[in-house]
């Protein structure tokens, strides 16, 4: 086992994960007024009515993808009936599926960025840096879908990348599980662990902020300015002009 093995399959995954927990503690302890996605929905519309919902759809079918492919062991989708042709046919047509729309999406919010002014004026560049990251790792995992899934022979992943991303969970890492790995899924897996690591700096911390709140906040009051059903009788802001009392007048 090559230092440099033990460096990529071991120590990087830890440090991109332990960036990763303390740079959300950090931002939200002192940059919570930056803890958004800054949306720039009001210089432009149309494209990102279309970008963003097939981004984010594809991204949560790419994200339940890995969860089954990587967390739960292949046994275990055995003992429920499921089968390794019937997984590898669901894995492969649901995949690409999920990548093409994701990447599609993506494409289309890049699109956007780059040719409506006001939207990239309004990009910075760790907005810059993080589609990168994040296209980057989405094109590896299609590749490798593409190439080794699709057109290759099918290469058995939950053979060596499943039970080596597990072993990280235990703390009993195992990188020689990832010596053998097609070089696609091992880039895949790199960038993949580079983002996670550039996660709590980006706009990508919305991911947390679900609005869970509002389910639960109480009614908003509000009340009418009719003559009928307001909280207190209107008030002219006005008098009319009258000749005045002589009586008063004396008394003057």
């Amino acid at each position: 086992m090559s230092t440099l093995n033990v460096l990529v399959w071991v120590a990087l995954p830890y440090v991109c994960f332990a960036v990763f927990v303390l740079g959300h503690i950090w931002r939200y302890r002192y940059d919570k007024f930056g803890w958004t996605t800054r949306s720039s929905q009001v210089y432009e519309n149309r494209l990102l009515r279309w970008g963003s919902p097939m981004f984010h759809l594809g991204i949560l079918m790419v994200i339940a993808g890995h969860v089954v492919g990587l967390l739960i062991p292949r046994e275990w989708l055995y003992a429920i009936g499921i089968t390794e042709e019937a997984y590898h046919i669901g894995a492969t047509v649901l995949g690409t599926f999920a990548a093409v729309l994701t990447l599609a999406g993506l494409a289309i919010l890049i699109y956007r960025r780059r040719v409506v002014g006001p939207v990239f004026l309004a990009t910075t560049r760790m907005d810059k840096f993080m589609y990168v990251m994040l296209g980057a790792t989405l094109l590896f995992g299609t590749a490798a879908t593409v190439v080794h899934q699709v057109f290759g022979g099918g290469f058995h992943y939950r053979e060596t990348v499943s039970p080596w991303f597990r072993s990280l969970i235990l703390f009993q890492p195992q990188p020689e599980l990832m010596i053998g790995v097609p070089l696609l899924f091992q880039l895949h897996v790199i960038t993949a662990c580079l983002l996670f690591a550039l996660w709590p700096f980006t706009r990508l911390v919305h991911v947390f902020s679900a609005p869970v709140g509002y389910l639960f906040r109480p009614y908003i009051v509000y009340r009418s300015r009719d003559d009928v059903r307001g909280s207190r009788d209107t008030k002219r802001g006005w008098d009319p002009v009258t000749t005045p009392d002589p009586d008063k007048l004396r008394r003057l």
